[in-house]
């Protein structure tokens, strides 16, 4: 667990992130980069918001083709350490 109620999982083809009753799908090779964001909210307009802003210390940005995507977490060393795997 990454956060409360987030999972992350890198599968074959793609990165899955599950919060809540969502479940979002990233295939692999769509991912152009991932970085961390420093600010509250995050720099990325439109970007999709997985988490819970209060209450954690961190923020993911997972780029992709397609869509971006903000990370409210408390361990992106071991989100990063998943996409790296």
């Amino acid at each position: 667990m990454i956060t409360v109620g987030m999972n992350v999982e890198k599968r074959e083809k793609e990165f899955v992130i599950q919060w809540g009753l969502a479940t979002i799908h990233i295939p692999l090779e769509d991912i152009i980069e991932v970085t961390e964001d420093e600010t509250y909210g995050g720099k990325e307009k439109q970007a999709v918001r997985i988490g819970m802003p209060y209450g954690t210390t961190d923020r993911m940005v997972i780029k992709t083709v397609k869509q971006n995507y903000i990370l409210f977490t408390t361990n992106k060393y071991k989100i990063l350490d998943i996409i790296n795997k």
